[in-house]
């Protein structure tokens, strides 16, 4: 965990440093990480990328509003995420407050294996670590939307 620890400011770290990190942690260094003070910073970094990762020319015409919803905060609550995607376009929105057609709910250390790359989100899935609520067809889908960095 001293890589991550050593990282301080998320911003500074482009994706693929960041996936490499994340598949050299141990899942209890990550769950560490994700239940420090450095948390919130943590995602909101990576939702902050989630646009500039997103893949138009594979989006066709998807239109969606997707929620994901990180668990295990230290409060015992969660943070949710709401990402637009339209007219060829994503975008993070401010506040969750639309309707989802699709709901992504995970744990810390998942999430950061999703985005990663160094997770497989279908067998996450079918494991119950991952719950999608809403169109499953956009949930099996959304790896193909963004171009995800792999360790």
């Amino acid at each position: 965990m001293a890589d991550l620890d050593a990282l301080g400011d998320f911003n500074n770290v482009d994706p693929k440093q960041f996936a490499q990190l994340v598949k050299g942690a141990s899942d209890a260094q990550l769950a560490e990480l994700m239940a420090g003070p450095q948390r919130k910073a943590i995602l909101d970094t990576i939702f902050s990328r989630f646009p500039e990762l997103f893949r138009a020319d594979r989006a066709g015409a998807t239109n969606a509003i997707i929620h994901w919803t990180i668990t295990g905060a230290p409060d015992g609550g969660a943070e949710t995420y709401e990402l637009v995607i339209a007219d060829g376009t994503c975008v993070l929105s401010p506040s969750p407050d639309q309707e989802p057609k699709l709901a992504i709910t995970v744990g810390p250390v998942d999430f950061l294996k999703v985005v990663s790359g160094a997770g497989n989100p279908m067998m996450m899935f079918m494991t119950g670590k991952l719950k999608a609520k809403g169109d499953l067809g956009l949930a099996a889908n959304i790896a193909n939307l963004f171009d995800i960095p792999k360790a």
